[in-house]
């Protein structure tokens, strides 16, 4: 699969303060990859140099092959970018915002409609095409700005934060949105709302303090960081004895019990070893133990997001 996105050791400083170090991450064509950091961490500078706003310190920036800093232009008839502040024209109708844009990104006046009913179809803008932007909500005017990236048909699109500030109806419609365009469009999702990159990104690179410190799909990284894997198992036993055949299994470490009601106790079983649920289920039938929930803890992307952002990254 061909690179859309390739970031080589890029570094970017100012005077004393270093806003990035070196950071190297690839984006595959066809991907959504979500960009998370916390705040400061590095990430809206890293999208400014990715469109072409800021010059790097050091480092390169290749978009669909090019460099950024030697071909700034095509490059940017390559991308759509959304930043997390868009500035509008809030005295323009959607239309005429619209046509405007189109213009400036020199689309020719004979696709320029085609274009504009294009985008605006794909962002459901066609109930308020006639109305004034400044009289638009939020969620609208955000809709209005995602047009505005799509005029130029982009092969890539990197979004900065593009659900801040809506209620839950806009984010969803937003978040579907996003998914249709990722079938056909890279996208580099920057955003610090965890579930989202869940829902909708195929692998995460996570930026700490100007460095990488992770990249890899939601899944690896949580089966990455686990470490002990915790089995929860209610049973009804002699308690004493299930807990002893429990610490008997393979790779157990350590077990732990309270009450669950109805003569049932909670357990739950740290392991290194492999997953423990068919031995837990096999012991529960042979020693003709009732068994009432037998599920496999998993680490959330949260967890995985703050452990990588509160320590200093490996050497």
């Amino acid at each position: 699969m061909p690179t859309a996105i390739a970031v080589d050791n890029l570094s970017k400083r100012y005077d004393t303060i270093t806003a990035l170090s070196g950071i190297s991450f690839s984006v595959e064509a066809g991907e959504i990859m979500g960009f998370l950091g916390p705040n400061g961490a590095g990430k809206t500078t890293t999208l400014r140099i990715l469109t072409g706003i800021l010059q790097p310190t050091d480092g390169t920036v290749r978009i669909d092959g090019l460099d950024v800093a030697e071909q700034p232009l095509e490059v940017r008839r390559r991308i759509g970018y959304l930043p997390e502040h868009v500035a509008l024209y809030p005295e323009l109708r959607v239309q005429e915002y619209l046509s405007f844009r189109a213009a400036i990104k020199g689309v020719a006046g004979g696709a320029r409609k085609a274009r504009m009913a294009a985008a605006m179809d794909r962002c459901r803008l066609g109930e308020v095409s006639r109305q004034l932007i400044g009289r638009l909500s939020k969620g609208f005017r955000q809709r209005v700005a995602l047009a505005d990236a799509l005029l130029g048909e982009p092969k890539i699109l990197i979004l900065d934060e593009p659900t801040v500030g809506l209620d839950p109806h806009q984010i969803r419609q937003t978040r579907e949105l996003i998914t249709e365009l990722g079938r056909t469009t890279t996208i580099l999702l920057s955003t610090h709302i965890l579930p989202e990159v869940e829902m909708l990104c195929h692998r995460v690179t996570i930026i700490d303090k100007g460095r990488i410190v992770a990249t890899d799909t939601p899944a690896k990284l949580r089966q990455r960081l686990r470490g002990a894997q915790v089995l929860r198992a209610q049973l009804r036993g002699e308690p004493s004895a299930v807990e002893a055949a429990l610490m008997r299994l393979p790779g157990a470490a350590r077990v732990s019990r309270h009450d669950a009601g109805d003569g049932y106790a909670a357990y739950e079983v740290e392991s290194a070893g492999p997953d423990l649920r068919e031995p837990v289920f096999r012991l529960a039938v042979e020693q003709r133990w009732a068994l009432r929930e037998l599920s496999q803890a998993q680490v959330s992307l949260e967890e995985v997001f703050i452990r990588l952002t509160t320590q200093e990254p490996e050497a």
